[in-house]
């Protein structure tokens, strides 16, 4: 195995890549490339979230849930947190504040625009 990289499935993909480009994120490539949307690849630095609306795959794969969020929580290793925390701190809705884990990592979580959970982290 090579990498992992989430397909995340959200209502409003264009809200979602606002808020992405909020924490950093550029759009790689998008389907259609112009239009309205139903998938977009993003990357920042060595992270690549794909975001994707529900009505896409139609009943492809009924067996993925048609709601927010889930029982998923996305952990990012970033470098400089205290300064990435600072940066995004109003933009966000942080649901964990910066702290220091008993395992070593300080870290914070925030909540994404459609329910999802990014656990940022770094080993100081």
């Amino acid at each position: 195995m090579d990498s992992v990289s989430p397909n995340i499935f959200v209502n409003d993909i264009n809200k979602t890549i606002e808020f992405y480009k909020e924490l950093g994120f550029s759009v790689v490539t998008t389907v259609p490339e112009q239009g309205e949307l139903i998938f977009a690849l993003m990357t920042c630095e060595k992270v690549t979230f794909m975001f994707q609306t529900f009505e896409s795959l139609g009943y492809e794969l009924p067996e993925i849930k048609r709601q927010d969020g889930g029982s998923l929580l996305l952990y990012i290793k970033i470098k400089r947190i205290r300064d990435f925390h600072d940066q995004i701190a109003s933009k966000v809705n942080i649901i964990k504040g910066l702290e220091k884990t008993f395992y070593g990592a300080t870290e914070f979580s925030i909540q994404d625009i459609n329910g999802y959970i990014l656990t940022f982290a770094e080993e100081e």
